[in-house]
């Protein structure tokens, strides 16, 4: 079983900067996709990006795509999420996930298995 914990939201100006780390325990995360998802209060969850099992294959929702970057460093068992242009509509509770996935459609949540429980983003006007 592979657990996950995201770190390094906050409340920052529209505009900043934010990384998020998804750090992973479980000995399969090197063979495992990774995906971003975020959720607003009252909104569905909504696709960020994901990242294949090496790091060569990345997708992005179109509302970040342009701003945010994924990658990942398997030596480390982590994933990460660089946050750039920040804007108010971004704010939301984020969260990694990981599992088996088929790869094809790593945008659809019900592809992963595991769920970390979010790290919380604020951005202000």
């Amino acid at each position: 079983q592979v657990h996950l914990v995201e770190s390094g939201g906050g409340l920052v100006q529209a505009g900043g900067s934010l990384r998020l780390s998804c750090v992973a325990s479980g000995r399969f995360f090197s063979s495992y996709a990774a995906g971003w998802f975020r959720q607003a209060p009252g909104k569905e969850r909504e696709f960020v990006g994901a990242i294949n099992w090496s790091g060569e294959i990345t997708h992005y929702g179109d509302s970040v795509r342009g701003r945010f970057t994924i990658s990942r460093d398997n030596i480390k068992n982590t994933a990460y999420l660089q946050m750039n242009s920040l804007k108010p509509e971004d704010t939301a509770n984020y969260q990694c996930a990981t599992g088996p996935t088929r790869d094809d459609t790593p945008w659809r949540e019900n592809e992963y298995t595991y769920w970390g429980q979010g790290t919380q983003v604020t951005v202000s006007s």
